[in-house]
């Protein structure tokens, strides 16, 4: 798995591409907090807070997570070299989480600069340090797990498909579904009950609670769960089961 995890974090950066990804995802997201004017820029809404970017970082994850999943078996598939993959003396599972936790760090390093950010704003806020750390550290903490569960959606779309395109664009529809497809057909509901049981099977829901700085064991739960779900999917579509 070690090696598995190796091969895929540093192929990522052996190309152009992976430097352009992040770039241009950290670049997307500090253009709407520090440059162009509206309720998302920090030096507009006048408080000495990071919301924009907890906001607007998981409909950017929607496009940076596929695009870096994308090809982590897709690829394999589409040169052939899946099969002699699953005939080394490594377990079905290790092979995938290998792959997983390559994908889910790479999205974790890509995020990890955005802790400038919140240093800037503690600088820039009066007196020196007035931010409510604990609502900031909860909702990082809920886009990591988000980005585990985006990640792991992307690896299954990259396992049902030799075409890298064409998990791209099913990675991006599935992550939406599951995180904002719900808060829709909630909103359809005249019963509030009903609509908030609907919403509660989203993501958004439990990302929402976590960025109020309440660390919640069934939002952790939840995010862990679906990921190991989509992960399970995974190894049981790489390929066929050998005998």
């Amino acid at each position: 798995m070690w090696n598995i995890f190796k091969k895929e974090f540093k192929s990522f950066f052996n190309t152009p591409t992976g430097y352009i990804i992040v770039g241009l995802f950290l670049f997307s997201i500090s253009l709407f907090l520090w440059v162009i004017p509206g309720e998302y820029n920090v030096l507009d809404n006048g408080y000495a807070n990071l919301d924009g970017l907890f906001y607007m970082a998981p409909w950017f994850f929607l496009f940076l997570c596929p695009a870096i999943t994308m090809r982590l078996f897709a690829e394999e598939k589409q040169q052939g070299t899946i099969e002699l993959l699953l005939t080394r003396p490594i377990k079905r599972i290790n092979i995938v989480l290998g792959k997983f936790f390559a994908g889910w760090v790479l999205v974790v390093v890509a995020l990890l600069p955005t802790l400038i950010w919140y240093v800037s704003v503690n600088f820039l806020a009066e007196p020196f340090g007035n931010v409510d750390s604990g609502a900031f550290w909860g909702a990082f903490i809920g886009l990591i797990l988000l980005a585990a569960v985006y990640t792991s959606v992307g690896l299954f779309a990259s396992s049902i498909s030799s075409n890298q395109l064409v998990s791209f664009v099913l990675a991006v529809v599935a992550c939406f579904t599951l995180f904002y497809g719900f808060e829709l057909v909630g909103s359809l509901f005249s019963n509030g009950d009903t609509a908030y049981a609907v919403q509660s099977v989203g993501i958004n829901a439990h990302y929402k609670s976590m960025c109020r700085g309440v660390i919640d064991s069934r939002d952790l739960v939840y995010m862990i769960g679906i990921s190991a779900l989509f992960i399970f999917l995974t190894q049981c579509f790489i390929a066929p089961k050998r005998k």
